[in-house]
């Protein structure tokens, strides 16, 4: 992978981490809670949203190691869910802004190649239709990765919507732990990563033959990654 690659890559993947958060910081702004505007994290600048190594260094490793998974992180947005105007409706609304962005982010990029591809006559080997290739298969990664309904990751905050009292106090309980959980379940069982793979090439096909790219996408990353 040559160096402008490199470059195009972290150009769209990085604002596409900081995107994730920063759309948790509008929708709990939206709903009454200004806490990251008062912080200065309401902002689509991806600079205040920067983790150095979730961010920066471990997919900018990924990469650079030719990894079939690639996967990154930002700061998380603070949210005051007492500040919400309907606090467990509200959070639920603020975990799925994240997913949601990555998911309509996944579709703009695919809209992008269809055009690179159709009106400028771009093939699967040029930088930017390679580059744009990867932010679909990395926002695509983000919406389901963070879907997953284990805390802390944000399906869990849209699966506490639907839990009755007693079911609720048992699953907040259950938060510290969660992060054991999920590595655990991404290191020792590997029918979670079959699971995910599975469900990023289904729902990549989905997102592609929106604007009839599929092939060319498919291309751009089996040139990249193999």
């Amino acid at each position: 992978m040559n160096v402008p690659t490199i470059i195009g890559i972290a150009a769209i993947v990085i604002p596409s981490i900081t995107s994730h958060e920063a759309a948790h910081g509008f929708a709990a702004n939206r709903l009454g809670d200004p806490t990251a505007r008062d912080m200065g994290r309401l902002t689509l600048n991806p600079v205040p949203h920067i983790d150095p190594f979730f961010t920066i260094l471990m997919p900018g490793l990924l990469l650079l190691l030719g990894s079939p998974i690639l996967f990154g992180g930002a700061r998380p947005v603070p949210v005051n869910v007492s500040r919400l105007r309907h606090p467990r409706r509200d959070w639920a609304i603020v975990g799925a802004a994240g997913p949601l962005t990555n998911l309509l982010l996944a579709v703009a990029f695919s809209a992008v190649v269809a055009i690179l591809a159709g009106v400028f006559a771009m093939s699967s080997d040029t930088v930017l239709i390679q580059a744009l290739s990867v932010g679909i298969y990395f926002n695509i990664l983000l919406f389901i990765f963070n879907l997953i309904p284990i805390p802390p990751l944000d399906g869990s905050r849209v699966l506490q919507y639907f839990l009755s009292p007693a079911a609720l106090a048992a699953y907040q309980r259950f938060e510290r732990y969660g992060l054991i959980v999920i590595f655990g379940l991404l290191l020792l069982f590997p029918a979670t990563l079959e699971f995910l793979a599975r469900a990023l090439r289904e729902v990549t096909y989905l997102v592609t033959q929106l604007f009839g790219v599929t092939p060319i996408v498919d291309a751009a990353l089996q040139a990249l990654f193999g």
